[in-house]
């Protein structure tokens, strides 16, 4: 039988606050004329349950009803004393496993072709066989765009931790542009700065940390390697940290030696996109006004065409969450209480572009706050 324990000594205010982040995604489930939702990543467990360290848990909200988190039983009391869900149910690993009583769960609906939501990139082959072993006729539905929109308003307890990440930015920031210079190796800098980071209380970066050499700027994904650094070249430096579940991340770009005019002018074109972006950030604004307001200010510098058509995407309990988006083009508003990060892109010009200069930026109802802070102008070391 289900523990139910959570809602007798759990904090109110927090037992409030997922029952109603569940409650908004059950709207949407019925709205889709959907019968459940099985939530089985991390960061949507850390948002739909307040714990961040569910390991083998998996979370079932029907569209209507209350919501249960199956858990492994060694765990089963941390988390009852740790979530806000009220129901917890425990399983016996390895006789059983969140695989195999998740697709008891679906069944226990008693509906024979039940139309389930997942978060797309989120479910394992073995959840998905076991699902279908139990409940053949299942029907799988999206909802990852949805839980990110639910994600997109930031609480006043989400935002404090992502200003807490976003101080501890400037630890590490600090820490690269110290040791970087030629000479040494991409991961060799981002080593000082991931250590300086933890010192100062980060729990860790949410995506593979970038400490880039100039010939490797304008790849799509590239991260810190074993790549050594030369003289009379641009650095561009991405770091993230976490606090509590919620990150937040800041690029900047340092010039070891004589770095060519063209690559400098690059650079304070950014920082001027990103001033022009940053100065129309409002609630209400279209994230498609953004993306033009920096556009807008490359265009007149001479660079258009030479920029991708996304600028910077929301920020939370993921370094890049997919609502919102600053794309050209999109209708989707600003709201107060989202945080994105700008820049997103550099000036792809061969030879030359490849500098960032990246920030985690609340919206507020005056306009938009710089979360990440340290310093945006050139950053120059000589030898």
């Amino acid at each position: 039988m289900p523990v139910r324990t959570a809602a007798e000594r759990g904090n109110p205010a927090v037992l409030e606050q997922i029952g109603n982040r569940i409650a908004a995604l059950q709207r949407v489930l019925k709205e889709k004329d959907m019968d459940a939702a099985l939530i089985y990543d991390h960061e949507n467990l850390i948002y739909f349950t307040g714990a961040v360290d569910l390991e083998g848990s998996v979370l079932c909200i029907p569209a209507s009803g209350e919501a249960e988190l199956l858990c492994p039983a060694m765990e089963a009391r941390h988390i009852r004393e740790s979530t806000g869900v009220k129901t917890v149910t425990p399983y016996d690993f390895p006789c059983a496993n969140e695989s195999v009583s998740a697709a008891q769960w679906v069944a226990s609906l008693g509906k024979k072709a039940p139309k389930v939501g997942f978060t797309r990139y989120f479910i394992t082959l073995k959840d998905y066989l076991c699902l279908r072993q139990e409940v053949p006729e299942m029907q799988v539905c999206d909802l990852a765009t949805d839980c990110y929109r639910i994600r997109s308003v930031k609480s006043g307890e989400e935002i404090a931790r992502i200003r807490r990440a976003a101080e501890i930015l400037g630890a590490g920031m600090e820490a690269a542009v110290r040791f970087v210079r030629p000479g040494v190796k991409e991961y060799e800098v981002l080593a000082e700065a991931d250590y300086a980071m933890r010192k100062a209380g980060s729990q860790g970066a949410s995506f593979r940390m970038q400490v880039l050499r100039h010939d490797r700027q304008m790849l799509m994904h590239p991260y810190a390697g074993d790549y050594v650094l030369g003289n009379d070249e641009p650095v561009v430096i991405h770091l993230g940290s976490s606090v509590d579940g919620y990150t937040a991340k800041m690029c900047r770009t340092v010039f070891l030696g004589a770095v060519p005019e063209e690559t400098r002018k690059i650079y304070a074109a950014l920082c001027e996109a990103q001033k022009a972006a940053v100065s129309v950030l409002k609630p209400g604004v279209l994230c498609g006004e953004v993306y033009d307001a920096a556009y807008g200010r490359l265009e007149r510098l001479g660079y258009g065409g030479m920029w991708i058509p996304y600028a910077g995407y929301g920020v939370g309990i993921r370094q890049s969450e997919f609502y919102p988006v600053i794309e050209k083009g999109s209708k989707t508003p600003l709201l107060e209480n989202m945080v994105i990060d700008l820049l997103l892109p550099t000036i792809y010009l061969p030879g030359f572009g490849g500098p960032r200069i990246t920030d985690t930026i609340l919206i507020t109802a005056e306009g938009g706050e710089y979360l990440s802070n340290y310093s945006r102008g050139p950053i120059v070391k000589t030898f």
